[in-house]
């Protein structure tokens, strides 16, 4: 499986998972009266806060993963550079996970103050 087709699945995926998100509350919110439309705008909220930290996940869980990769066929190549390479590669990870970081504050936002 290439990372074209990987990415183009997981495209189809969310998008697929928005339509039926999209779906359920517009029939929920329907269906019921106003207790109904509390309860379903809660069950909103905790679903933007999943599918946001699904989707901040998604980027940095790559390049942590491109990074390692790159880094081990570097360190093969080059097996004296060692110590910069794992300085260089120690770094980038730290960045990525910074993002993914960020997108566990924005859910948690989303969950909990909004």
């Amino acid at each position: 499986m290439t990372a074209g087709s990987i990415l183009n699945r997981g495209f189809v995926l969310l998008l697929m998972l928005g339509a039926a998100f999209l779906a359920s509350t517009g029939v929920a919110g329907a269906a019921e009266g106003a207790a109904d439309n509390e309860s379903t705008a809660n069950a909103a909220k905790f679903m933007a806060a999943g599918i946001a930290m699904g989707v901040g996940s998604f980027g940095p869980g790559i390049g942590i993963g491109w990074l390692g990769g790159k880094a081990m066929e570097a360190l093969g190549r080059n097996p004296e550079a060692a110590g910069v390479i794992q300085t260089n590669m120690i770094l980038g990870i730290a960045f990525a996970e910074a993002i993914g970081i960020y997108a566990l504050v924005v859910a948690i936002l989303i969950g909990f103050v909004f």
